[in-house]
């Protein structure tokens, strides 16, 4: 076995039922954003293009900035995560993405906005390898490790499907 193997695998859950009920809703809490945020912008898209002065050209960067800073980071978030620390890193991303929404969410012109919904992009890509990575090395192999994958599945597709409502 590896040594990355190795340290990936558990030999009891850390900490009590407590613990780990604890860091599934925060991992799963952190995933809900990251989803909602990448569909609830493409219902928003008139709203914001009116209200910013967006070009025809320049509204598609609003989806596009998010998608390309997230996909194309996603595997530097989740070394970051197995160079630094897990937890730390997740937490920075989750930080990071939630001040690029505030951000976002104060934009008075569309540079700010293109700018925060990159940022956006960078904190999930950090956020959510590590968030994976996080699951796999605090729930014991077996049925609490299914679960947790399932309620962090199941979390995603909520995040989509309530984009798209409030969007």
């Amino acid at each position: 076995m590896s040594t990355i193997a190795e340290q990936i695998e558990p030999s009891a859950p850390v900490g009590g039922r407590r613990h780990l009920g604890a860091a599934l809703t925060v991992i799963s809490l952190a995933q809900l954003m990251v989803v909602l945020d990448s569909t609830i912008a493409n219902i928003a898209i008139p709203h914001i293009v009116k209200e910013l002065g967006f070009t025809a050209g320049g509204q598609s960067w609003i989806i596009t900035g998010y998608t390309l800073t997230f996909g194309g980071l996603l595997l530097l978030g989740g070394r970051l995560g197995d160079l630094y620390g897990r937890r730390k890193v997740f937490m920075i991303g989750v930080l990071l993405f939630a001040l690029a929404s505030l951000l976002g969410g104060l934009a008075q012109t569309p540079e700010l906005l293109l700018a925060a919904r990159g940022l956006q992009g960078v904190g999930a890509a950090i956020a959510s390898p590590t968030a994976l990575a996080l699951i796999t090395t605090t729930f014991p192999a077996g049925t609490e490790r299914n679960r947790a994958f399932a309620v962090y599945a199941a979390m995603s597709g909520a995040g989509a499907a309530v984009g798209l409502i409030l969007g």
